[in-house]
This record gives structure tokens, sequence and C-alpha cells, in this order.
């Protein structure tokens, strides 16, 4: 097949673009050009999704299209000008409005939507209602389409670092803050097999609205998992949510957050999505120790890699007041 992937050089899109390489396909990847190479394989076309679609790439005939745009002038433009390709768009959990009520489907409310491009840089509350718009774009101007709703995605290449941190300082050993309670679910996908399902779900022509993460898993089980993956010898310490907003512990990601955890039950449902559905579409996940063995891998070639949470002075010092209790 002849595959247009809006995008192509780096993490989610990289990793659909090397899969379908990878498959025998046909893949144009189009970027700016300013955040690296697209997968060996692949013909990288320069466009700045700003201006207007070049001539000699609108007038190509795409089988499918995969974009990761945020940016809704950009996914308008793009569905105008492909409009009989099967579309998967990859859009995010953030478009819903219920965060609090655990295991949703896809027919929750969503956030209203903005039509018009946004800096998130100055508007960072933008990104769920942008990516509404683009879904729409696409699910009403395509002739077939699949939307896909990541949670959190990890895995080799991440730019976040908000899992990251959970094989590297489980590698190191010792006594761990751990996420709050053991039995509040967590999940993910690795970003390798949300690439293999987009994929598939293009050669096999799925439509529809699906969430694209994996199951939701007690985090005792998760971060058991994760320090098999890299070896670990570590004692986790749970010290439930009431101490670390005590301790005005930041949650998710930041320089002092404990990077995965949120607060319950206002984010009841934000790290449960139903995986039962999107399985039966045909995703599948490798297992959490993969995940973990491979991310810390790549972290330790990539010291410069993003990372994100508390530093182990402040975890540190957490423990101590812990203990003092």
């Amino acid at each position: 097949m002849r595959i247009l992937v809006l995008g192509g050089s780096v993490f989610l899109s990289r990793a659909v673009a090397a899969d379908a390489v990878a498959r025998g396909h046909d893949v144009t990847c189009v970027t700016r050009g300013r955040s690296g190479a697209v997968p060996e394989g692949a013909r990288h076309v320069t466009w700045d999704r700003s201006d207007d679609v070049p001539p000699e790439l609108a007038a190509e005939n795409f089988e499918a299209v995969v974009d990761v745009s945020r940016t809704p002038s950009h996914v308008r433009t793009a569905v105008a000008a492909w409009p009989t390709a099967h579309w998967v768009f990859v859009s995010t959990v953030n478009v819903y409005a219920d965060n609090a009520t655990p295991d949703p489907g896809t027919d929750g409310p969503l956030v209203e939507a903005i039509d018009e491009d946004r800096d998130l840089k100055e508007h960072p509350e933008a990104y769920g209602p942008m990516k509404v718009s683009c879904e729409r774009s696409v699910l009403a101007g395509a002739a077939r389409s699949m939307v896909v709703r990541p949670g959190l995605i990890v895995g080799p290449g991440d730019p976040t670092g908000r899992y990251g941190y959970w094989p590297e300082r489980l590698a190191e050993g010792g006594r761990v803050l751990a996420l709050a309670d053991p039995e509040s679910r967590v999940q993910f996908i690795d970003v390798r097999d949300l690439a293999e399902w987009i994929v598939r779900s293009v050669e096999d022509g799925t439509t529809g609205v699906y969430d694209g993460i994996g199951p939701a898993t007690p985090a005792g089980e998760v971060l058991a998992q994760t320090g098999a993956g890299v070896g670990a010898d570590v004692e986790l310490v749970w010290t439930g949510q009431e101490f670390l907003a005590e301790q005005e512990v930041e949650p998710w990601a930041g320089d002092g957050a404990l990077p995965m955890w949120l607060p319950r039950p206002e984010y009841d449902g934000m790290l449960t999505h139903r995986f039962d559905l999107s399985a039966a579409a045909g995703l599948t996940v490798r297992p959490f120790d993969e995940t973990a063995r491979d991310t810390l891998t790549w972290l330790r070639e990539n010291p410069d890699a993003p990372r994100t949470g508390m530093s182990r002075e402040r975890e540190a010092e957490l423990l101590a007041a812990w203990d003092a209790r």
C-alpha cells in the first residue's frame, strides 16, 4: 500500500513509519525537516503544514493517511487534499470531559471543540479541545476513517520521560517511593504496539473510534513487572495519596513529580480506559517487563533523553518524612 505518514521523525509517527516499511509498504513521511530523520526505507518530503500543500504532493494518490497532528487547520487542509484515502487519526484520551468515572468507553462526553489553532505553550488546556476539532474534520471529511485515542504512550524514544522514570529508578535499587496505592490501576501503551496496530488497521481497513491503550493494571503489579524487567532489587514504599498531598508532591509529570501518579477519585477514569474494546479490534500488547527493559536500554544509550520526576534527594526526604510519622 501507498501510505502517507504526516510526521515520521519523532516517537509514534516514526514508529508507525518504521513498522509500515518493515511490513513492505510504500511509505512517504512528511515533516518540516527539523526533528530528525525518517526511518530508513521511507521517502521524506519536506512540508511546513502552515503552508499550502505542495502541488506535486497534492497530486499523489495515497491509499492511507496516518496523522498525529494537534492543529485543526493542518488536519482540515490534509483531509481536503486526500479525502478518498483511508485515514487513521491519532487523537488522545484528553478529548474526554469525564476523567473521574472508572472504566470509560469511547462513547462518553467530549470536551468542547476549539477549531482555531492555539499555541499550547500559552494555552496548554487547548490540547484536548483542538484534538476534538481534528477528529471531527477526519470523521466528516474522509471517505473511511479510524480515530485512535491513546493515553500514556511509552517505550524507547519517549519524549516525555513519564514512564521512563520507573525503569531507571527501579534499576538503581534500594527503597523506592511508589505510586501511592498498590491497588490503584494505571495503564499505558508501548509505542511499538500502538504503531503496529495502526499499520495493521490500515491494512485491514478498520474504521471507528477506539482508545489506543493497554490494560488497566494495579500499580503494584506494574511496578513489580517493571522491576523484574530491569533486574531490580527494591523495597517499594506505598504511602497512600494523603501523605503525598500533605507533602505537596506534584502528580503525573514535572521536576518535583511522582510520575504517573494521579489523585483519586477525581482521576479514576484517566488511567482505566477499557482495553477490551481495542483488543477486539486487534490491539495486542507486550509484557510490561519487556517495555521496561527496552526503555532502560534506550535511556542508557541516550543520556540526554528527556526525563521527568523528582530528584533522588527529594525522594529521600519524603521517605524520611514517612518513616518519621
